[in-house]
């Protein structure tokens, strides 16, 4: 079954109407877990390698329909009351300018250098998926409560960071940034969420710049792609699945270290 698929992705054009619903499907999909939750962007570069792209232009189409998902959940959070723009630009300015060195980093790499990172990084991230929120706040009260502060300087070394690792690769960046907002910046996890969307927003134009000129953007894919991205986008911005959220952590997990392990042994057989 899973060879029917892969010959379905590989050889089936990107026009034909069930590769659209196809994508348009996962698309949704991706956008609705990477709002609620995050990491879903690999199930996108499993996705895309599966129809054939190389590593380094799945991840540069993939930023399409990040920015296109993120542009529109940003103005909902917004139009909500739970984004500050002071405090987005806060993080989104570090972020943005070290996701230019990730992007770059990303288009100048061998693609097999890139596949053994990924395949490491991606279920490291994943960790963070099952982060306690409430004893993640009890740790932040007790810093607060201690005195222990960090300046505005080490503030924007850290989201600067981030932004390295974002221009890199998107999934995981999403629940760096939020967990960055909710220690660093003192906000709660609906606007910690709010800066994830916006700060997205900022980094994403400069890094997707970089995989375009470098001409790692499969347009035809990343546009039906990011139609799914917004449906799903808007979706996981009005939604509220306290009752589900363990179920999409461990099953994106599972595709995560699913891919991560094919990736190892594809250096094998190479």
């Amino acid at each position: 079954m899973i060879e029917q698929l892969q010959d379905f992705l590989a050889n089936t054009p990107v026009t034909d109407y069930r590769m659209i619903l196809l994508l348009v499907g996962c698309g949704a999909f991706v956008g609705f877990i990477n709002t609620i939750a995050g990491m879903a962007t690999a199930i996108s570069y499993g996705l895309f390698m599966m129809m054939g792209l190389p590593i380094n232009v799945a991840n540069g189409t993939t930023r399409v329909g990040v920015l296109l998902q993120f542009l529109t959940t940003s103005a909902i959070f917004r139009k909500k009351g739970y984004l500050d723009m002071k405090t987005g630009w806060k993080a989104g300015i570090p972020v943005g300018c070290g996701a230019i060195f990730g992007a770059l980093l990303a288009a100048v790499l061998k693609v097999k250098v890139i596949e053994i990172v990924m395949a490491i990084l991606l279920p490291v991230m994943s960790i963070l998926l099952f982060v306690d929120r409430k004893k993640a706040a009890v740790l932040r009260q007790e810093k607060e409560t201690s005195g222990q502060t960090l300046s505005n300087a080490w503030i924007f070394l850290i989201f600067t960071a981030i932004g390295v690792y974002g221009g890199f690769t998107h999934s995981g960046v999403g629940l760096l940034i939020m967990f960055a907002s909710f220690f660093f910046l003192g906000l709660d996890m609906i606007r910690s969420n709010a800066i994830k969307q916006f700060a997205v927003v900022v980094y994403t134009p400069l890094a997707l710049m970089v995989f375009i000129i470098y001409g790692q953007v499969n347009w035809g894919i990343a546009l039906i792609y990011a139609i799914g991205n917004i449906i799903g986008g808007i979706a996981g911005s009005y939604a509220s699945i306290k009752g589900g959220e363990k179920f999409i952590k461990v099953f994106v997990t599972v595709i995560i270290i699913t891919m991560s392990t094919l990736l190892i042994l594809k250096q094998f057989r190479n």
